[in-house]
């Protein structure tokens, strides 16, 4: 299951682990863009569901899970992808309305769908959860306060889970990008496409398909093997702050 799967990131991991045999529960806000990726991924032999729902919505996500039957109703893997980050503003200056999407989507939805789905792994000792974090969530940088701090949330969240499933054979595992050229940016600004081109102006960005390979490399470890966590930068970026451009 790929949470955020209409875009970015989300859309190739769910493209990656249909190319590597697995059937994928795809979910996203965005109905028309996750049948269309529907029905490619069904182009190259995967079974697929498309569930549309928005992860901030509780009583959604519940009837989401809920509706899982048959094949579906055991997740094997669950990818916490869905989040985003708005505005570049001072904390002083910032957006309520910004910081209640970014805590909500980027926390709140993570937890919704870890509390839903986890338990049956645990119950069947067997699962993976993969969090997509962020180089943010190890250090804040200029005018990225709220959007770092959920992401050292997701940090702390991936870090709790993996002591609370380690009884069991659960893996958890945290991955850690860092400039990634897909929508973030443009979603970050508002749909301001030249501002967002800036962001990797100067630097070859890592791509979804990047961050996707990872998350493949890492469900496909042994069985004793739990990738913990990995950091994934662009080659010319030292961390969350210092990018060298040319």
């Amino acid at each position: 299951m790929v949470t955020g799967a209409t875009s970015g990131i989300g859309e190739a991991c769910a493209r990656r682990f249909a190319l590597g045999g697995y059937n994928v529960i795809v979910t996203g806000r965005r109905e028309e863009k996750l049948h269309a990726l529907q029905a490619e991924l069904e182009q190259v032999g995967a079974e697929v569901l498309a569930l549309t729902f928005d992860v901030r919505d509780r009583e959604a996500c519940h009837k989401a899970v809920d509706s899982l039957s048959g094949q579906w109703a055991e997740v094997d893997v669950l990818v916490n992808n869905a989040g985003l980050a708005l505005g570049l503003d001072k904390e002083y200056e910032g957006s309520f309305d910004d910081w209640d999407t970014m805590v909500d989507t980027n926390i709140k939805g993570l937890l919704n769908m870890t509390r839903m789905i986890v338990p049956g792994m645990v119950a069947r000792n067997r699962g993976h959860i993969i969090n997509i974090g962020s180089v943010a969530g190890d250090a804040a940088y200029a005018n990225g306060n709220v959007y770092c701090a959920t992401k050292a949330a997701v940090k702390a969240l991936s870090d709790g889970l993996r002591i609370d499933v380690a009884e069991s054979a659960v893996r958890v595992t945290n991955l850690k990008p860092g400039l990634v050229e897909t929508n973030f940016s443009v979603t970050r600004f508002h749909g301001d496409q030249s501002k967002a081109d800036n962001v990797y102006k100067g630097i070859k960005p890592l791509t979804g398909d990047d961050i996707a390979d990872v998350a493949f490399y890492a469900a496909s470890a042994p069985e004793h093997v739990q990738i913990a966590e990995v950091l994934i930068l662009a080659t010319h970026q030292a961390s969350g702050s210092v990018i060298v451009r040319k």
